[in-house]
């Protein structure tokens, strides 16, 4: 999304359910973009004000109708809620939404940097809870959510057909109670259920290392109100340092405040160059150029399919004009500017629409597509291998896919396995043996729940470990073999 403020390995690692604006380009009325008020066509110039006489006239028909007609007494603020939702659902556009005064205010929160829940962002695809990122270090991260996963069901209620408010007010909840999660994934035959704690989500958006080969890391969680001012300290004590090339991280990361992240790309374009153009419905386009330098390090960005919206606006940027290189793999693919209109009803309730679309420097939307990078790398299968269930011991002959999920996370381990097809073999059987030998556990060869746990839990450390990192890995390589080309 683009809007935000506060702080912030896509396998086993928790969800406070953002709406889907945690994964759209968005601006509040509050912060307009490129310095002055949206270019969005207005009423005025589209020949129309509000509602005619007579579309009014049917819409107090119906209300009319409900009240003296309906069987029950009703609620009229509901019914108006539910027609202003109506409204912004016909647009069919699922970064669209109105939220009502309650969700506003947990929107609201949202944004300031610290709530409650699992920690993921969502949006409607096809009518179903898609979920877009788990939020680093969340409760959803640590369950294993990954982009892309359909959320069925939550405490065995369906989502499939309600509003993305409606279901996103029964996954949030408060910290330290429990909800349990339908998943149905692409590659896994069954859907498969997910447990997690709820719990505060407090955004440190910024982290950053400089490694003993000269290399810095800066990994942005979000772009949230404060990140640009926490980007530019964390590089400074990196310059100071003699970094000697900089890899940007925004893997995972959803998006946020469209000014902020042209705050953390602005050092490294040079002067006059668009960093990003926004173009509205009438195909005015808008660019936003730089006042930065320029930066005499290589840079190299590192996305994957969980890096949206803002962070593929940095993406972009720092490719077309600073001459930096993406490692990863395809970027969700972001391409439009919400703006979050939090005084116009009056209410505490809040739209937040479609107003623009944005493009890259070079002009090319990504919207639908992402952002290719120019070397591809693709995580192990261990890094979004579904958590075993747990729910009875696995043993010689039983078939399914908890059974791969133990066979994927024994050979990313360094265990020998003869297949991943969720047959258990003889040769997994040995491989349990040989993993419950080196754990200290009962050496039976059957994956019970200890079993399984103290696996997830070395395989998690092994993801943790930075030099098994292969994305960032590679990043480092390519900036290094800049730095010899350079003498």
């Amino acid at each position: 999304m683009m809007l935000f403020k506060g702080r912030t390995v896509a396998a086993f690692m928790l969800l406070t359910m953002a709406l889907s604006v945690l994964v759209t380009l968005t601006l509040t009325d509050r912060w307009m973009p490129l310095g002055g008020p949206a270019r969005a066509v207005t009423s005025a110039a589209s020949g129309k004000e509000g509602l005619t006489a007579k579309e009014k006239d049917k819409l107090d028909a119906v209300m009319d109708l409900i009240e003296s007609k309906y069987y029950q007494p009703i609620d009229r603020e509901k019914v108006v809620d539910g027609a202003i939702g109506g409204m912004i659902g016909a647009l069919g556009d699922p970064y669209s939404v109105y939220m009502e005064k309650d969700v506003a205010k947990q929107f609201s929160e949202t944004i300031e940097g610290s709530f409650s829940g699992i920690g993921a962002s969502v949006t409607l695809q096809g009518g179903k809870v898609s979920v877009e990122s788990a939020i680093k270090a969340s409760p959803a991260e640590r369950a294993g959510l990954l982009p892309g996963d359909v959320l069925l069901s939550v405490n065995g209620e369906k989502l499939e057909g309600l509003t993305l408010n409606d279901a996103v007010s029964k996954i949030r909840g408060p910290k330290g109670t429990k909800v349990t999660l339908l998943v149905q994934r692409s590659g896994v035959s069954k859907p498969f259920q997910l447990v997690i704690v709820r719990d505060d989500v407090d955004y440190e958006t910024v982290y950053s290392h400089l490694r003993s080969d000269g290399i810095g890391v800066i990994e942005i969680r979000q772009f949230s109100l404060n990140t640009g001012d926490r980007f530019a300290e964390e590089l400074e004590q990196l310059e100071k340092k003699g970094m000697k090339g900089l890899v940007i991280d925004v893997r995972n990361n959803p998006g946020g405040v469209l000014p902020v992240v042209v705050s953390v790309a602005q050092p490294f374009v040079p002067a006059g160059k668009p960093i990003v153009q926004v173009e509205d419905r009438s195909g005015h386009r808008e660019e936003t150029l730089s006042k930065g330098t320029g930066k005499p390090y290589p840079v190299a960005v590192l996305i994957n399919k969980g890096s949206a919206s803002a962070s593929e606006v940095l993406a972009g940027a720092l490719r077309e004009e600073a001459h930096a290189v993406l490692v990863g793999e395809t970027s969700f693919g972001k391409g439009t500017v919400q703006v979050s209109y939090d005084k116009t009803l009056g209410d505490g309730s809040l739209i937040k629409m479609t107003i623009a679309k944005w493009l890259t420097p070079l002009g090319n939307w990504v919207h639908e597509k992402g952002l290719k990078p120019d070397v591809e790398v693709v995580p192990p299968d261990y890094y979004t291998v579904t958590k075993i269930s747990k729910t009875k011991t696995l043993a010689r002959d039983s078939i399914g896919d908890d059974v791969r999920s133990l066979q994927i996370m024994l050979a990313g381990l360094g265990y020998k396995v003869d297949r991943k097809d969720g047959y258990f073999s003889a040769e997994t059987e040995e491989s349990v043996k040989a993993f419950q030998k080196q754990a200290g556990l009962p050496v039976t060869g059957k994956a019970d729940k200890a079993t399984d746990e103290k696996l997830e839990r070395a395989l998690i450390g092994k993801i943790r470990d930075e030099k098994n990192d292969v994305q960032l890995n590679k990043a480092v390589e390519v900036l290094q073999a800049k730095l010899a080309q350079r003498g």
